[in-house]
Parts: C-alpha cells; structure tokens; sequence
C-alpha cells in the first residue's frame, strides 16, 4: 500500500500559512530535504489552491529537479475546478476520505501533499496520513491557519528531527493508529 505523506512549512506554534513564516535563508541542507522528498514521490496529492500556485510556476523551471517534480503524477482535490492543465493531473472525484483511500490502494510510489492546508487536515482528520514531514520554522506567528484539526487529535510518534543550519528543524513524525 502507498503511504500518503503531508509536508508542511510552519512556525513553532503551529501556524502554517506560508505568509506567516519566518524569513530564512533557503540553504543546502533544505535543498537536500526537497531533493530526498522528491526521490521518494510517486504521486502528489494538491489542493486548488497550492495546485493552481504549482501550475502557474513549475512548468516554465528546467533543470533535473523540475523536471522530476513536473512529471509527477498529480491528484487535485477541488470543487471548483472542472479542469486540470499542468499534465499529467487529475481532478479527484467523490469525498476526499474515499478518492484518498482508493489512491492509497493502487500500485505507484508514496503520494506526497505539499502545502494544501484544508486538504492535509482533512486527511489528518480521517486517519489517513501516514506520515506527517514539518519543517519547523524559527519564530512564532501568534495566529494564522493551523496544520491540526481541532475536532481529531491525531497521535504522533517521532521518527527524526535534525537542524537544517538556518534555524529550521527538519522533523518527521509516524501516525499512530487511532484506537
């Protein structure tokens, strides 16, 4: 089964709104994050938002990472859009939990969300995550969007943590089965 693996930017009181981050500089050691992230993507799981972001930017990059990252399958949770251009991407039909489920199911590699707040919360929310990747930004934000639903704890179990040497904290967490 494909594990399903949320990404998320976010500050040491658990905001996630990226306009809320901490200004750091962008460095080797977060370079090697994205690249060993992306070597372990099958698929990405968006939301419209973060999906129409991606879209206006990643297919104008070159270069080896881009080129991966644009080829990726790409699965995109929206009730607005009725079409889906950055190829190959399609939109997911049904109720989250369910399309999510079925995905996770199929054969591929690791289906990764990056960013799409309400859809990671979602799937938090569902039991459905697998693992839970925060890159733990140096500041507190005070308010803003958080990552965890607030009607679903959701149990964690620590796999790593290192300092990436800009302040920021690589941390990655196991789900722990609800029950």
């Amino acid at each position: 089964m494909r594990k399903l693996i949320v990404t998320e930017f976010i500050t040491v009181d658990g905001i996630a709104e990226h306009e809320r981050l901490p200004n750091v500089v962008w460095n080797d050691a977060m370079n090697k994050f994205k690249e060993d992230e992306l070597a372990d993507s099958g698929a990405m799981l968006l939301g419209r938002v973060t999906y129409e972001i991606f879209a206006g930017h990643w297919p104008s990059e070159t270069g080896a990472f881009a080129d991966r990252f644009n080829a990726l399958p790409k699965y995109v949770a929206s009730a607005s859009l009725k079409t889906v251009d950055w190829k190959p991407a399609e939109l997911l039909e049904g109720p989250l939990p369910e399309a999510v489920a079925r995905l996770k199911q199929q054969s591929g590699g690791n289906i990764h969300v990056h960013g799409s707040l309400s859809v990671a919360r979602q799937l938090l929310g569902a039991g459905l995550v697998d693992r839970v990747r925060l890159l733990v930004y140096p500041g507190a934000a005070g308010q803003g969007k958080q990552l965890f639903p607030h009607d679903a704890p959701v149990a964690l179990e620590l796999v790593s943590a290192a300092p990436l040497g800009n302040g920021v904290v690589a941390m990655e967490y196991a789900t722990v089965a609800r029950g």
